[in-house]
């Protein structure tokens, strides 16, 4: 046995001994709630729109253009394409478990789906319309004429289309994943070594920004706390100011929201810039830029082993 095992071997774990179906572990990180119940019908249409090119100026992009459910939620790409062919500026991120995030958006200009919504409709660089145009579009469709009539009252408005792709995309909640089962006490579900990737993620301090049932998406925090990331990237952009663009607070430089780790392993690249092609790569900037530290190349491995474990489920299979 190598010293290193031996050393994890002697290491107390909470929760290392219980066996399947214990009680939920009273753990910082918390398991996805259940879906939210929400009307059928609506629900419906915005499966729909979230497909529907035509919300796009010229038909040629939908939200699930860029919001892959196959991939992840995302698309796979460090900027995803605009209407016009061009990418946009700043990398996409999942549409699972965004209803969960405190605000949307990488600096947070948005404070609810459908305030994103209502942003990327009339976005130049992304779908570049208008709501006059999409409602002017949809009404003169009979089917989606007849969907909304029976969905809302008042049938197609700007309102009622963002509340159709807000209420779909709050049942896009990636559910089941391995890390999840655990936390409700299948304390087995885990190997020996993704239990320690989760005590060394602790210990580490990574859960201090990605916390709480999104395993992040609640707070903001600077892009660079312990050396000028930017500087190391060189080429600033305009995307890199982060929340400044909505404040114009100095404070707010440099400062995103945290983004979630759940389904991490399968959303690469990574971080606004796209800039981390590889979980490892995206592991790495963390430790230098946000804690400063050095971890050994058996933490490392066990953290990254850890994290594949928040890959969770849509439509009965995993992500």
């Amino acid at each position: 046995m190598s010293p290193f095992f031996h050393r994890l071997i002697l290491v107390p774990l909470f929760g290392l001994c219980l066996s399947a179906g214990a009680a939920p572990l009273d753990e910082p990180l918390k398991p996805l709630p259940a879906a939210p119940k929400q009307n059928p019908l609506r629900v419906e249409l915005g499966r729909q729109l979230f497909n529907e090119p035509r919300l796009s100026v010229n038909g040629s992009i939908s939200c699930a253009s860029c919001h892959q459910l196959d991939n992840g939620g995302a698309d796979k790409l460090a900027f995803s394409i605009g209407f016009a062919g061009l990418p946009v500026a700043i990398n996409t991120p999942s549409v699972f478990n965004a209803s969960l995030n405190f605000r949307q958006f990488w600096n947070g200009r948005a404070d609810t789906l459908e305030a994103q919504i209502h942003e990327v409709v009339q976005s130049p660089s992304e779908m570049g319309s208008n709501w006059q145009h999409v409602v002017q579009t949809l009404s003169a469709d009979p089917a989606y004429q007849a969907s909304f009539a029976n969905a809302y009252p008042d049938g197609v408005t700007m309102t009622n289309v963002q509340n159709a792709l807000a209420t779909y995309e709050r049942t896009l909640l990636s559910s089941n994943s391995r890390f999840d089962q655990y936390l409700l006490g299948d304390t087995d579900i885990l190997t020996r070594e993704e239990k320690y990737g989760y005590q060394r993620f602790k210990e580490y301090g990574c859960i201090a920004c990605h916390q709480g049932v999104n395993i992040g998406g609640n707070m903001f925090q600077k892009f660079g706390v312990m050396g000028d990331y930017f500087q190391f990237r060189g080429l600033a952009v305009e995307s890199d100011l982060g929340r400044y663009l909505v404040t114009r607070d100095e404070e707010d430089r440099n400062v995103f929201k945290v983004p979630s780790l759940r389904n991490v392993a399968v959303t690469a690249p990574y971080f606004h810039d796209g800039s981390a092609r590889t979980l490892e790569d995206a592991v790495d900037v963390m430790f230098k830029f946000q804690l400063g530290r050095i971890p050994s190349s058996e933490d490392k491995t066990l953290i990254i082993k850890f994290l594949k474990t928040l890959t969770g489920e849509w439509g009965g299979k995993p992500l």
